[in-house]
């Protein structure tokens, strides 16, 4: 992801920041991926995937279960989460998004993975050009991040109560419901999701829904029929690809 400043970096390589999401979030993503590239065909090369903000590699090897015979690669540039990574995963890199950029040639990939990563970045847009530089024209982008406007956080707002998601300070939480700094600094709407991604470069966009795992017990069932209106689910799944293929 984009380098942030210093205390951001020292955040984020903290092995006790989560660098996971739920596994359910991360099959479904995989699934709708593997829709799009279609079944692997007899002697044709594999297609390249980048899973870039990888983390710990575990949504990367729930993903794997479904691409089989494509090559699915995981970059991050938080070493401790490397490291983990590579116990997952067979191929696990560095890379950023800014500085130099990925350490792939331009149109090398087939698609991308981009799992709840935008929203902790501080300069997305550089991060959009980048990932947009590295995918051939068509490929394919996956991209998941919390949805601001998720049905419990429109009354938490009603309310005067801070949304879930969102993050006043690195330090603690304050005025929201939950316990755990994951460092998000920018919260998505479907629709600005939508005409963001329209505006950096990607076409044919595609919003669903995906329930969020640290939904309390007994408001899954509702969590998860808030998906079959992408809107008001509690995690955006955005398929796009890349203008001109």
């Amino acid at each position: 992801m984009t380098r942030p400043p210093a205390t951001l970096r020292d955040f984020y390589e903290n092995p006790a920041v989560p660098v996971a999401s739920g596994a359910a979030r991360s099959m479904r993503q995989a699934r709708l991926l593997a829709r799009a590239l279609g079944p692997v065909r007899t002697g044709a090369p594999p297609a390249t995937i980048l899973d870039i903000g990888c983390g710990d590699g575990s949504a990367a090897a729930v993903a794997a279960e479904v691409l089989t015979g494509h090559r699915l690669v995981g970059v991050d540039w938080s070493q401790d989460a490397l490291r983990r990574a590579r116990t997952r995963i067979p191929w696990a890199v560095r890379g950023e998004l800014a500085d130099g950029g990925l350490p792939f040639a331009t149109g090398s990939a087939d698609a991308v993975l981009f799992s709840e990563v935008i929203e902790h970045l501080v300069d997305p847009d550089a991060a959009l050009d980048e990932l947009r530089r590295v995918l051939r024209p068509g490929g394919h982008l996956m991209l998941s991040t919390p949805n601001l406007a998720a049905w419990y956080n429109r009354g938490l707002l009603l309310a005067g109560v801070q949304p879930v998601f969102s993050e006043v300070s690195m330090r603690g939480i304050h005025g929201r419901p939950g316990t755990q700094v994951v460092g998000h600094l920018r919260l998505y709407t479907a629709r600005a999701l939508r005409g963001f991604l329209t505006a950096s470069g990607f076409e044919a966009v595609r919003i669903a829904g995906a329930p969020y795992h640290d939904v309390p017990r007994p408001l899954r069932p509702l969590d998860r029929a808030a998906c079959r209106v992408p809107s008001l689910a509690s995690i955006l799944l955005a398929h796009a690809r890349r203008a001109g293929g």
